[in-house]
């Protein structure tokens, strides 16, 4: 396939793009800045997402779309920068791919959809969290990544033959010792999860190729946690009287992917 990646200079990119490349498949970088080191065979073009015809011309020719590219942190722009950056892009990608009959689309998303690291009190129903939990989120980039979801049903209503993957990444890492194990209230908001890059640009093709139908929201986060204290005395500590709906054994992690498995055929 020919794969159009917007933001595909940032981190997850930079992971996801060698990884299309070494499946066979041509890749288009859509974005605001280079990337650090292209790899050979990258069409590389610069481009606002929040420019719908200029999208529009970028996706022309493309078999796929995989969307990363966005503001990731409140704490890098104005609130209404972040929100309106945000949404707006991500309309203009599945905008621009239902146009073209591009069918094929996978959109990042975040933990941070129902709300968490950059609430100032997340609020959290039950244990492990899985796609059916409330979204309580407050802040403009948590915010935008629910709408992009809410955009992806849309989308998917209104063209039946679209195939959308909203993926919730977390903590991107290329190895699960580079997360801070250090107890912070930081850590307490995140539920001490976080995602292997290598994992997440697995989840990102499957988003893409796997034989799935309309759209789908689905945590992509590793099976145990990133701290040596075991997931139950965790919650005694930080989250008493919260219900937990199944065993969490040892490091087990306050995630539930396991609909990306039956959806995707995705393990971390």
């Amino acid at each position: 396939m020919r794969i159009a990646v917007t933001g595909g200079s940032g981190k997850l990119g930079g992971a996801l793009i060698p990884y299309l490349l070494a499946e066979g498949h041509a890749v288009r970088n859509l974005d605001s800045r280079p990337p650090d080191s292209p790899g050979d065979g990258v069409e590389t073009l610069r481009l606002d997402l929040t420019d719908a015809q200029a999208v529009m011309r970028a996706l022309e020719g493309c078999d796929a779309v995989i969307h990363l590219g966005a503001i990731p942190s409140p704490r890098l722009a104005p609130a209404h920068v972040v929100h309106h950056n945000n949404t707006q892009g991500s309309y203009n990608v599945l905008w621009a791919a239902a146009e073209l009959g591009i069918w094929r689309v996978c959109l990042a998303s975040s933990i941070n959809a129902i709300g968490g690291v950059y609430s100032r009190a997340p609020r959290y129903d039950y244990f492990p969290l899985d796609e059916d939990h409330p979204t309580y989120a407050e802040d403009p980039y948590s915010l935008s990544k629910w709408i992009l979801e809410l955009q992806g049903s849309a989308f998917a209503r209104r063209y039946e033959q679209m195939r959308i993957a909203s993926l919730r990444f977390h903590g991107l890492v290329s190895k699960r010792e580079q997360m801070n194990e250090a107890p912070s209230a930081l850590a307490v908001k995140h539920l001490w999860g976080y995602t292997l890059l290598s994992s997440a640009a697995r989840a990102c093709l499957l988003g893409v190729s796997a034989g799935f139908h309309g759209h789908h929201t689905l945590y992509i986060v590793a099976p145990d946690t990133s701290v040596a204290t075991p997931t139950a005395e965790l919650l005694r500590q930080h989250y008493p009287g919260i219900p937990v709906r199944q065993p969490l054994p040892g490091n087990a992690s306050l995630f539930d992917s396991s609909r990306a498995g039956r959806v995707l055929g995705w393990t971390h």
